[in-house]
């Protein structure tokens, strides 16, 4: 099914867009919540929840912007994991690298502060090609490390690691144009 079929569907009938959402999106959807959520399968169900209810509530802006809904999908699971997972390190229930936390935590207050700029982001890793954007999903919405990228997609890791690198730097010029600057 097709994403504006799809927004449609979830506008007119929300339990069968939500039934065809969940089956073309949860593998997605899960994947990401299994990164950053590993411990507890509650959290991830609940998260995965979350997901499908910001899809159907966004599914009118969602297709009027035209927005592609894997990517949307991916920053989504992505940010709401985030969430759980900063709730549950304030109850000290989930164990994770210091590195890691921090990190996430800082993405998740970019994203809230700059959603603009997110959404140009999203767009523009969508509208790369095969394989630098499988790559830049695997590696920034997926959270998976050079090593398993490579394996997953017939390639080696320096090549993974090059295209990364030529891959920021494509975005961060194409960003620059249209007036978004870093803050570093």
């Amino acid at each position: 099914m097709k994403d504006r079929e799809l927004t449609r569907l979830l506008q007119a009938h929300p339990e069968e867009g939500l039934e065809a959402a969940m089956l073309e999106y949860a593998p997605l959807v899960k994947g990401i919540l299994c990164r950053i959520l590993p411990q507890n399968p509650c959290d991830r169900e609940e998260c995965m929840a979350d997901v499908f209810v910001a899809l159907w509530r966004n599914a009118a802006k969602l297709e009027a912007a035209r927005t592609p809904l894997r990517p949307w999908l991916a920053v989504a699971a992505r940010n709401r994991a985030i969430d759980c997972y900063n709730a549950l390190r304030r109850r000290e229930t989930v164990t994770l690298d210091d590195g890691l936390a921090e990190t996430l935590g800082e993405l998740a207050e970019f994203d809230r502060a700059t959603t603009e700029a997110t959404d140009l982001v999203g767009a523009l890793v969508a509208a790369m090609t095969p394989p630098d954007r499988d790559i830049f999903l695997r590696k920034y919405y997926l959270l998976q490390s050079g090593k398993e990228i490579a394996a997953a997609l017939g390639m080696s890791v320096e090549s993974v690691n090059t295209r990364l690198s030529r891959g920021r730097d494509r975005l961060r010029r194409e960003l620059t144009e249209k007036g978004v600057y870093s803050h570093a």
